[in-house]
């Protein structure tokens, strides 16, 4: 046992993986692997130990093929519509399909050819071949013929066939069992409602998923409070039952952070920290011959943490290698900068504009599941890499199919929580229609557009000079680009405060005077673009306002700061304030559109986007049950540069 202390380091990953991979082999890791005989009943998806050969034929006897008569071929030699043979009923006998065939039969003629002169004899007029409409022994499958190889994957149909031949019982290899233990006094159950500092455990789940997905016997525990004692004890117990023990969270360097002291303790620390992002927490430990890996608590570090070390370790262990990795060349929209001397793995959601793969990173935070769920990819930055440039292509693992890819219609712009229904209704329609958003505010959208990299773009953009919305940047911006602007909703804007507004807010006037907290949209948002106005309108210096330099990327972020206590207003749609039973401020009605350049507009995807906007009332109801729009020009072409 080691009690050596263990800190925090930074190993490079190709370093990590080869000193892990080598732990593995000198502590016989993956020679664990057995064999064990189960039921072909229980053995889908198992892999063969060794080859399965037909124990009987199939079928095991002469059958026929067809319903009609059996009868010996040479009865019928001669027969045909001029000159029709008779037989009686000791030359036919009624079979069906399935039906052993006669002794003394070599055909079956089916019933549409018999014609019955009575209950004893019948008229036939075309002669039989030998073995017509029979299913002779062995035609599926020949007593001693191979059905499955060793190492083969098995399937539903395989199931079938063996049990055809009489096998009921196979060698497999046996399932390297892996457990999961999450650690965390915060930690509650999904069914529990959460208080100030508690977090919802659905880690396990996750993990667990991956291991069961990548061909483990998967378990998982209940959350272990964040005590050394009891953390060792579970650590313990989970290594003696099991080929792998995976720990999630506790992993840094933290106070309450307890792994890496209690792994050193119980067995040897081999890797506490590996320069991946992100990931690089990572504990790769050994208690006896056991593998214990300590994962860090955010659910996207410790899912792609697992992937990079874990995932192989079970391939192996089943014989088998890392699966083949499916990759995509791709353009990347926006650029990507990346700490040096860091493995960087950035979630990407991808979409064809054109002729041209989209790649664009779809998360900004190790918290971020949804990003996952989202991405249809991953992207390696390597670690001699400062960063990629816009316009670069890139290579891309794929995450989803290139069909789902080919149906991706690309939205980048404003947010607008519309965008969430849209995606959901698409995704009803025949065929299904996946958008892929990015939400980097109306100009984001504009550029996007400009350079080609979106099939729509959400604006709304108020020119202060005319009065008109996004007209007046597109001609600027968007000059030499067919497109049309299709007004998706007008929409309230104001200020979403806490429920019953206990602080008063009227305006922003009441942010200054009362020193209140406020948080900001982004650069090159229309929201933030509005604040600005109101603020110049008002003659507020933006620097009076606590948090103006403070910034979100969409509304439901925003409301969400409000709702959790952080600030105290922030400029946004009143369907977030309503979707996060908040109060609303109102401050001003805006149109939002959405600019499509005209190249996209008989693409299907568009067609439908368009056809759902302008024709889907239960879209619609949809939409107005949110609060905050109306919808007289929901559709309308409202400017047309062609």
């Amino acid at each position: 046992m080691s009690t050596r202390n263990v800190y925090l380091s930074n190993m490079p990953l190709d370093e990590a993986k080869k000193l892990w991979r080598g732990t593995l082999e000198q502590k016989g890791f993956f020679s664990k692997n057995s064999i064990e005989v189960i039921g072909v009943d229980d053995s889908l998806y198992r892999i063969t130990a060794e080859p399965v050969f037909a124990k009987r034929s199939s079928p095991s006897y002469n059958a026929a093929a067809m319903d009609g008569i059996a009868v010996h071929f040479s009865d019928l030699t001669g027969a045909s519509e001029a000159s029709p043979i008779r037989l009686r009923d000791d030359k036919f006998i009624p079979v069906n399909t399935g039906n052993a065939l006669p002794e003394g039969c070599n055909a079956v003629v089916m019933i549409e050819d018999v014609h019955y002169l009575s209950d004893t004899e019948v008229e036939l007029h075309m002669a039989a071949t030998p073995w017509q409409h029979v299913r002779t022994i062995g035609e599926d499958i020949v007593a001693t013929e191979l059905i499955l190889p060793e190492g083969h994957r098995v399937r539903a149909i395989d199931q079938g066939a063996m049990l055809a031949t009489g096998v009921v019982e196979i060698k497999v290899q046996r399932l390297p069992k892996a457990h999961v233990i999450p650690t965390g006094s915060e930690l509650i159950q999904p069914d529990q409602q959460p208080t100030a500092g508690q977090i919802i455990e659905f880690n396990s789940r996750i993990l667990a998923g991956y291991l069961n997905e990548w061909g483990a016997l998967a378990t998982r525990g209940l959350p272990v409070q964040d005590d050394p004692e009891k953390l060792k004890k579970s650590l313990l117990e989970a290594a003696a039952e099991n080929d792998i023990v995976i720990l999630n969270a506790g992993a840094s360097a933290g106070t309450r952070d307890y792994s890496a002291k209690v792994l050193a303790e119980v067995g040897e620390v081999i890797v506490h920290g590996v320069a991946i992002k992100p990931g690089k927490p990572v504990i790769l430990a050994m208690i006896g011959d056991t593998p214990a890996i300590g994962l860090p608590g955010y659910p996207v570090s410790a899912l792609l943490t697992m992937k990079v070390f874990i995932q192989e370790m079970i391939t192996t262990f089943l014989g088998k290698g890392l699966p083949k990795v499916k990759t995509i060349e791709a353009t990347l929209s926006r650029p990507l900068h990346s700490p040096m001397g860091v493995d960087q793995f950035v979630r990407i959601t991808l979409g064809k504009v054109g002729k041209n793969l989209m790649a664009t990173p779809s998360g900004k935070g190790a918290g971020a599941v949804m990003s996952l769920v989202r991405a249809d990819g991953l992207l390696t930055i390597g670690a001699g890499n400062e960063g990629i440039g816009a316009g670069e292509k890139v290579q891309i693992e794929l995450l989803r199919s290139e069909r789902e890819i080919d149906a991706t219609l690309v939205c980048i712009g404003s947010h607008d929580n519309i965008l969430d229904l849209l995606a959901n209704h698409l995704h009803k329609q025949r065929p299904i229609v996946r958008i892929s958003s990015a939400h980097v505010g109306s100009m984001g959208g504009i550029m996007a557009i400009r350079r080609g990299e979106a099939h729509i773009a959400g604006s709304h953009l108020l020119d202060e000079e005319t009065g008109e919305y996004n007209v007046s940047f597109i001609k600027r911006f968007l000059k030499d680009i067919p497109l049309q602007l299709i007004n998706l909703c007008y929409r309230e804007q104001g200020l979403i405060v806490a429920k019953g507004n206990p602080k008063h807010i009227t305006g922003f006037k009441d942010l200054v005077e009362n020193k209140l907290t406020f948080i900001n949209r982004q650069n090159g948002a229309g929201t933030r673009l509005l604040t600005d106005k109101i603020l110049s309108d008002e003659g507020i210096d933006s620097t009076a306002i606590a948090g103006y330099d403070h910034e979100e990327y969409t509304h439901m972020n925003v409301a969400a700061s409000v709702a959790n206590g952080s600030v105290d207003a922030g400029l946004g749609i009143r369907a977030a304030a309503n979707a996060l039973d908040l109060d609303f401020v109102p401050v001003a009605e805006e149109r939002y559109d959405l600019i499509v350049p005209a190249q996209f507009l008989n693409d299907p995807k568009i067609v439908t986007v368009i056809d759902l906007i302008k024709n889907n009332d239960e879209f619609k109801n949809a939409i107005l049950a949110l609060g905050g729009y109306n919808l007289l020009d929901c559709g309308k072409v409202m400017y047309d540069q062609q």
